[in-house]
């Protein structure tokens, strides 16, 4: 039995599937749609959602069209890189990480609104729907959550079409529709479906839209040089740049040098497991540098403390858990660790590579006086001998006890 709503906030792209969750939404519930539509740098037009609304009756003052680029990566992905987060080793979370920020925004326009309700286009198998609702219900848990495709009975494409004809839906032709599954924003763009549901299949080499491949990219290597503050890169080769703008522009240059693709088979919230191709150029470059930039100004132990808890903090960013307060109490042990990431690093690009080829900091615990391979005035090579046989005490107790 459906529950009675008034007013939804539908999360809304203008594409076919979410134009037929508006049709669907009103005449199921019979209630009025608030669209949303969220510009977080996928590359495409966003206005062209709000005509598609008000074709489809929305009024002028129900459709919201928000450009989130810098609050997305100053808030989401800079955060994020901090902590040096990759979830199973391989992928850097580019959509784990915008679902968030996208809930966050729909609960807040239901607020301005009025709505009782809130809607999203994610399966009843993928990741997307438990992402979109943990944050819905972190936000306002008396948000009334619709689910389409965990109601109806449109379960193919085929179906999909016919309900968009029956009810005068536009269908936009352009060109060969893709044979995958994308999400995009100003981190990454993902793949999934079609010739990838076998994980033996290689991918097409057409099927990458960011970059190039590293057999074709440029037979000359690039230098650039980020700078950081407070673990955050704040400069590219010597120009500030904002958040967003930075990691634009560092997809630009490591696109062009084939920098970022991974074909990955993950585990799934809900269990199953599945295959996904991701292009995360800029991502990628600026994991390695942060790193380098930490392997110079982070204390010993508190590098490998960060190193411990990334795997749990990128669970839980995977797993839809942005809002929870495990991942805000880890955040803030995160950003304490910051504050002496401070520096340049220098990287050379080529051919599907990311080289650090060098790293400075005024606030660097490099210090040459004790770790030249030269003679030295302030390391006595004796205090070793105390050092090592300490550490083996417990070794050589357990060596006489058997025997």
């Amino acid at each position: 039995m459906k529950k009675e709503v008034k007013k939804v906030v539908l999360a809304y792209s203008g594409g076919l599937d979410t134009s037929i969750i508006l049709k669907w939404l009103q005449d199921e519930y019979n209630c009025e749609v608030v669209t949303f539509t969220a510009d977080i740098g996928q590359g495409e037009e966003v206005e062209p959602a709000r005509t598609k609304a008000l074709e489809l009756g929305i009024k002028p003052e129900n459709i919201f069209i928000d450009d989130l680029r810098e609050e997305f990566v100053r808030d989401y992905v800079f955060p994020m890189f901090r902590a040096n987060a990759i979830y199973e080793g391989e992928y850097l979370l580019g959509t784990s990480i915008a679902r968030p920020l996208i809930a966050k925004r729909q609960a807040e326009i239901a607020r301005i609104t009025g709505a009782d309700a809130v809607s999203h286009g994610a399966t009843g198998k993928g990741n997307d729907q438990v992402r979109f609702e943990l944050g819905y219900l972190g936000q306002n848990s008396s948000l009334t959550i619709i689910a389409p495709w965990r109601e109806w009975d449109l379960n193919s494409r085929e179906s999909l079409l016919a309900y968009a004809e029956q009810h005068g839906i536009k269908i936009e032709k352009k060109g060969k529709k893709s044979p995958y599954s994308m999400d995009a924003n100003l981190l990454h763009i993902s793949y999934e479906g079609g010739i990838l549901e076998d994980p033996a299949a290689e991918p097409e080499e057409d099927m990458w839209r960011w970059t190039v491949s590293p057999e074709n990219a440029p037979d000359t290597p690039e230098y650039i040089e980020i700078g950081y503050a407070n673990g955050d890169p704040v400069t590219l080769n010597g120009e500030t740049l904002s958040p967003a703008a930075m990691l634009a522009a560092l997809n630009a240059v490591a696109g062009k040098h084939g920098i970022g693709r991974a074909d990955i088979v993950e585990n799934r919230f809900v269990g199953m497991k599945s295959r996904g191709c991701y292009e995360t150029p800029g991502g990628t470059v600026m994991l390695k540098a942060h790193r380098a930039i930490e392997s110079i100004t982070l204390d010993r132990e508190a590098a490998h403390l960060k190193d411990e808890m990334m795997p749990r903090y990128a669970k839980l960013i995977y797993n839809g858990f942005w809002f929870s307060p495990e991942r805000e109490m880890l955040q803030t042990a995160i950003d304490k660790s910051q504050e002496h990431v401070n520096g340049t690093v220098r990287l050379k690009l080529y051919k599907g590579n990311v080289v650090v080829v060098g790293r400075a900091s005024e606030e660097s615990l490099f210090n040459p006086e004790y770790c030249t391979f030269e003679e030295d005035a302030v390391y006595d090579q004796k205090d070793a001998n105390g050092f090592i046989k300490l550490n083996a005490l417990r070794f050589i107790i357990a060596g006489k006890a058997r025997g």
